[in-house]
């Protein structure tokens, strides 16, 4: 299975990669909110760490050169902000908050993909 995510990971496109980041970063957000649940400060930190370095990684490697880059990169350092609110004050509306967010991204994310892939499909087979 390791060889496979692996593989998976060095044949990935950017686009995809992307995709990867945000649904980790849900998974991480997702157990983060369970350990608020059960009382678990120690595996709450550990999750919601990992979702916030995501969503770092994520503004490191955004380009910003466009208004929309720009939008984009106060959004995520919104979402990082309400990530580590969450984090510090075991606060589980904002990591709910952060949630929606990262859901939403992803989902756009998503179509985008999608309709590239029908752009380069089209464009393909023509001749």
């Amino acid at each position: 299975m390791n060889q496979y995510k692996q593989n998976a990971l060095q044949t990935a496109s950017p686009g995809e990669l992307t995709m990867l980041l945000y649904n980790a970063c849900l998974t991480f957000i997702k157990k983060g909110r369970l350990a608020i649940e059960e009382g678990d400060a120690e595996a709450r930190n550990k999750f919601v760490s990992r979702a916030q370095d995501i969503i770092r990684e994520l503004m490191v490697t955004l380009k910003t050169d466009s208004e929309v880059g720009q939008s984009m990169l106060q959004m995520y350092d919104f979402i990082h902000h309400r990530l580590v609110e969450a984090n510090i004050n075991n606060d589980a509306k904002a990591l709910d908050e952060a949630e929606q967010f990262v859901a939403d991204f992803r989902d756009t994310w998503k179509e985008v993909i999608k309709l590239d892939r029908q752009q380069r499909h089209n464009e393909g087979g023509q001749i």
